[in-house]
Parts: structure tokens; C-alpha cells; sequence
């Protein structure tokens, strides 16, 4: 298993968080006020530029509405058994 940041699975992690902030219709600010950070925070780890940990990931999810267990649902999908 790679460890990089950069490694296919965690481009495809960091597509998917992107999308799904998106898809909700909420901005970088907005996700930022919701978490209680800056919005270069949230920026530098949709870049990869800072990894996310199971944690932080969850509490995206909630900050934009979307069930922390359909977005590893659809993790997994899009990367496979």
C-alpha cells in the first residue's frame, strides 16, 4: 500500500470531497465557518496538501450534509474491492 498523499486512492478521496461539498451546494467558507476553521485550511486539504484524518473527515461530511457512511459507500466504489 502507498503512504503518499498523492496516491491514486487518495486522489480519488479528495475528488469525492471536493464533489461533494459541491454537489452541496456549499463553498470553502462556507465549510470552513461550519467546522470552525479558515477557508485555507479546507483548501490545502482538498489540494492533498494537508491529509485529512477518519475525524475530520466525518465532520465535513456533517458540515455539508452529507452521511459519512454513504460518502465511504461511495469511496469504496469508486476505488474498488
Amino acid at each position: 500500500m502507498e503512504k503518499s498523499t498523492f496516491s491514486e486512492e487518495y486522489a480519488v478521496f479528495l475528488r469525492l470531497l471536493r464533489e461533494a461539498r459541491a454537489a452541496a451546494g456549499v463553498t470553502q467558507v462556507q465549510l470552513a465557518e461550519r467546522i470552525g476553521n479558515t477557508q485555507s485550511f479546507v483548501s490545502k486539504c482538498e489540494r492533498g496538501e494537508r491529509r485529512l484524518d477518519i475525524v475530520e473527515v466525518r465532520a465535513f461530511c456533517r458540515a455539508i450534509g452529507v452521511p459519512f457512511a454513504k460518502f465511504v459507500l461511495d469511496f469504496e466504489r469508486a476505488t474498488g474491492p
